[in-house]
């Protein structure tokens, strides 16, 4: 595969010398970009959207085209594998997905098919055609949903606000959860490999949900299928990404799955992580400064830029995704901002 021209995100994540700190954008594809819309009517629904090889490689490279980011992430959905072994879902407008089976005893884990790398080929299809469509310009990200993320919307069968079934089940059949949680990495492991070798140059692994646990029930449940995941990968340059929403309470675990880099929300300080590990940081600007004005949201910026220093190893992100009611030019002043304040003289 041809080498990629703009490297700096890679660099930045393996800490090697870099002309200025890199910044891409979680959710940075999305409903606050009138193309995106455009492009997500022209295919129906969402499902139908991600599942278009052609439509989510348009989607995919507009943040490049528009805000002109260090790095692109592939369109597509954190249930995006779960299909393939057996689970029946949907995406609701105003709701979110929405599972028609879900996990509600022991013997529904006991029916999950294995996992098969071509139900989601489109997956790979995508990752060619961005590499294409951008000619190799910046970094394809590729990503997954983190084994207890995917595991709370199996069993809520759909988004909540407390885990309450998740963590009843988790707490009145642990064996069976971890069971659970192992069979997902073993999907996750074999996923990423496949957009790995279809041409990711770099993996996130999404574990939005695990910020609900408790520390102890993070280190004994959320982090082991992290830690298999990583540890199994077959890479040579590709960096692996570790987002975890909630992170404060137990980011000393967090920091121990292996991963190259450590991604983190706006309720830390990102001194603090770097601080405690001598890896690559990615963000971690609160996503609502962005309906600030443009004199705070540089302020807020230049903060975590000074907080990190001139030390390679930062990746400027939110700690968390952009929402629909963003503004494009406020996120594309950030995009300029961070790029404008970071350069090393």
């Amino acid at each position: 595969m041809m080498k990629v021209k703009n490297d700096l995100f890679l660099r930045a994540c393996y800490k090697e010398d870099i002309e200025r700190t890199p910044i891409w954008l979680m959710r940075q594809a999305g409903r606050y970009m009138p193309e995106y819309r455009a492009l997500r009517e022209k295919a129906g629904n969402f499902k139908a959207f991600y599942k278009n090889v052609d439509l989510a490689v348009q989607a995919s490279i507009l943040p490049k085209k528009i805000l002109d980011i260090d790095a692109t992430i592939i369109f597509s959905d954190i249930l995006t594998p779960l299909e393939s072994i057996g689970m029946d879902f949907d995406f609701r407008e105003g709701e979110g997905p929405v599972f028609n089976n879900p996990i509600r005893t022991k013997e529904d884990i006991k029916k999950l098919k294995p996992f098969k790398k071509e139900d989601v080929y489109y997956v790979g299809e995508i990752i060619k055609g961005i590499n294409q469509a951008l000619n190799r310009e910046i970094p394809t990200i590729g990503f997954c949903g983190a084994p207890f993320t995917l595991a709370a919307y199996m069993i809520e069968g759909k988004t909540s606000k407390e885990f309450k079934k998740t963590k009843i089940f988790m707490y009145e059949n642990p064996t069976e959860f971890q069971e659970l949680l192992d069979k997902l990495a073993d999907m996750l492991i074999e996923y990423l490999n496949f957009q790995i070798e279809s041409g990711a140059d770099a993996v996130q692994i999404f574990d939005s949900w695990a910020g609900y646990l408790t520390p102890d029930d993070y280190n004994k449940f959320a982090l082991p299928p992290i830690k298999k995941i990583i540890k199994n990968l077959k890479r040579d340059y590709q960096p692996v990404i570790h987002f975890t929403k909630g992170v404060a309470g137990f980011l000393d675990y967090m920091i121990d799955s292996g991963a190259d880099v450590y991604s983190v929300d706006w309720m830390i300080d990102i001194s603090v992580v770097k601080q405690k590990t001598d890896k690559a940081v990615q963000g971690n600007l609160d996503p609502i400064v962005l309906y600030a004005n443009e004199e705070v949201i540089k302020n807020e910026a230049k903060k975590i830029l000074d907080k990190w220093g001139k030390d390679s190893g930062h990746i400027f992100n939110l700690g968390h995704g952009l929402s629909p009611d963003m503004k494009v030019s406020k996120v594309k002043y950030l995009v300029d901002v961070v790029k404008e304040l970071s350069i090393r003289s």
